[in-house]
């Protein structure tokens, strides 16, 4: 049993480093109709991402092509918030279901490396494209 104590104690430390990053589902903000806010994410590997259903209508799921090697897809429900814990280091790409073709799209980077246009795959609807094009053009002007 001590050895049992003494091995949880020593990953406690590392579920403490893990953190929680909130993501608005909006109809509109500063950057125009249906964002998610923050737009791009930067994270460490365990961390959790938690979506709030702040306006109606929206869900947030995976987008096929834009799930880093290891990493596994998921899609919330309408109007419903989402928590995942994000372990796969590399770009993810997030949508609104229902809104997707509109651009309701956001990235999400695992680990140091950035996202670029590279990373954005050629069957994205035109918008959503648009949308992340501008996403990477924003943050590099930060």
């Amino acid at each position: 049993m001590p050895l049992r104590a003494a091995l949880v104690a020593s990953l406690l430390p590392l579920a403490a480093m893990a953190e929680v990053h909130e993501v608005r589902m909006l109809n509109r903000n500063g950057t125009g109709p249906m964002p998610f806010e923050p737009e791009y994410l930067v994270i460490r590997p365990g961390d959790t991402v938690r979506f709030l259903a702040t306006d109606p209508g929206h869900n947030a799921a995976t987008i096929a092509g834009m799930i880093p090697q290891g990493g596994q897809k998921f899609i919330g429900k309408i109007n419903e918030e989402i928590e995942v814990t994000l372990d796969a280091e590399g770009i993810w790409g997030i949508k609104c279901s229902p809104h997707y073709t509109m651009g309701m799209a956001m990235l999400i980077q695992v680990g140091d490396r950035p996202a670029t246009g590279a990373d954005l795959p050629d069957d994205l609807p035109e918008a959503a494209r648009r949308r992340m094009l501008d996403i990477l053009a924003r943050r590099d002007a930060n």
